[in-house]
């Protein structure tokens, strides 16, 4: 009832100005009796006629409107059966993994030959670095803040017929869709069931897993920072081994003293009986992983292991950015020589000024990443750490530590601890620590033997 051309009819009919309709088959003007039939009330209260050229009916006698209700059953039972052999048509395919059209996803790009997805690597490196830069900053708006600063879009693609779809700035909900969908991990999505897709992963399901459990968890947050009121050291880095849950920090209050806990979030949510690991008494596991910090200086071989690690990592964030460089200067490139083929097209309507416009801000926003890009590995060249500097801040640790302030102990555990497990049924916590943070404890360390 909506289609434009049935409108313009209607409204001609209402105005008077139409004597008869006259259609090839009954079913081109609606395959849908309750609409055939509002509209043939329209029809009789004008007094229009109704023709089909190929049927032969007259409804002002019972037995052509019943012929009429007959033919437009069989056309109603048609598009059904057309829409349903659609779909399970297109059910078929999800289940199989294939890739059944709509809007390119950023990261790949449609096969020529149709029916399934294509890495493109140049996206695919800005999919990965965009799953990095959530799992660091844990907020979306920090994430669409920095990856906007980049100039990076959602995708560019280009429809069958050459119509050209410009990319985006990210929003806060495009980039919720891009880190929660799960066809980034080699497979689809079909009614909240996931099938092993044709395409190949770009993310690690192990990575995708962790970025949906923060999404999940901010959801009943708000994505916000809380406060850390209570000088909670572990809040976001304590997780349940045995359920694989967050733990939250809480205290109780008894005879006016304040008595912290970790509390495993599916014993919170579910009842104490649904995970073994239930609580931990906060002061304890804070020991315990500031122990294992204290122990680290007391081992030569530990320091040495660290300072590798820490040098591989910086290794592997320049080789990083140097594809992201490359990537940048190629767009740049190819940005350029369209720049030149706009501006030699004759005439100058305004489609093409708008065009030449927005090449040129492109250019700018791209040349300006391409700076930042190289300002970043000029910068991490200062991350390594000597050995003989990380030896000396490891073993200053203990003092350094006992003169910080409950917020800055929080900050160094936050910069060298990247998660800390806690498994309730053996009482063991299980720590990984975050390499390239120990470049500022040597910060840190430095300050204080200098008073400052």
């Amino acid at each position: 009832m909506e289609r434009p051309g049935l409108r313009r009819l209607l409204t001609d009919i209402e105005a008077g100005k139409v004597d008869c309709v006259v259609v090839y088959k009954v079913d081109r003007l609606s395959r849908s009796l309750l609409d055939f039939a509002r509209i043939v009330e329209i029809f009789e209260k004008r007094g229009v006629s109704f023709v089909s050229v190929t049927q032969q009916f007259n409804t002002t006698a019972s037995l052509g409107r019943l012929t009429l209700n007959i033919l437009l059953s069989f056309a109603q039972f048609e598009r059904e059966i057309i829409a349903e052999r659609t779909r399970d048509k297109m059910s078929a395919a999800r289940r199989k993994g294939k890739w059944v059209g709509g809007i390119p996803v950023l990261g790949y790009d449609v096969d020529p030959r149709g029916g399934r997805l294509a890495v493109n690597e140049d996206e695919a490196r800005r999919v990965r670095a965009i799953f990095d830069l959530y799992l660091e900053h844990r907020s979306l708006i920090a994430v669409v803040k920095e990856i906007n600063r980049r100039g990076w879009t959602t995708k560019v693609w280009v429809t069958k017929d050459g119509q050209q779809h410009r990319g985006k700035p990210f929003t806060k909900g495009g980039l919720f869709r891009l880190l929660t969908n799960v066809i980034y991990t080699g497979q689809v999505n079909h009614k909240g069931t996931f099938y092993p897709g044709e395409h190949p992963a770009i993310i690690d399901p192990a990575v995708w897993g962790k970025v949906d459990e923060r999404l999940r968890h901010n959801g009943i947050t708000g994505g916000k920072e809380v406060r850390n009121k209570y000088g909670a050291l572990l809040r976001g880095l304590l997780h349940c081994d045995a359920c694989g849950t967050p733990m939250v920090h809480t205290y109780t209050v008894k005879n006016s003293r304040r008595y912290r806990y970790y509390v495993c979030l599916t014993a919170q949510q579910q009842g104490w009986d649904a995970c073994p690991s239930k609580s931990v008494p906060a002061q304890r596991v804070e020991d315990s992983i500031v122990d294992r910090l204290r122990s680290l200086g007391k081992d030569p071989r530990i320091a040495a292991e660290t300072a590798r690690k820490v040098r591989e990592q910086a290794e592997a964030s320049v080789q990083e950015l140097r594809a992201e460089m490359k990537t940048a200067e190629k767009e740049l490139g190819r940005l350029q020589r369209e720049l030149v083929k706009v501006a030699a097209l004759p005439g100058g309507n305004g489609a093409r000024i708008e065009r030449l416009a927005d090449l040129q801000e492109r250019i700018q926003t791209t040349e300006r990443r391409v700076g930042e890009l190289t300002d970043e590995l000029d910068a991490l060249e200062a991350e390594v750490v000597p050995l003989q500097e990380l030896k000396q801040a490891l073993a200053a640790f203990d003092p350094v530590w006992k003169a910080l302030n409950t917020g800055e102990q929080t900050r160094v555990v936050r910069a060298l601890v990247e998660r800390a497990g806690y498994d309730g049924r053996a009482g063991r916590v299980a720590v990984t620590f975050r390499a390239a943070g120990f470049k500022e404890l040597c910060e840190v360390v430095g300050h204080r033997e200098d008073g400052q």
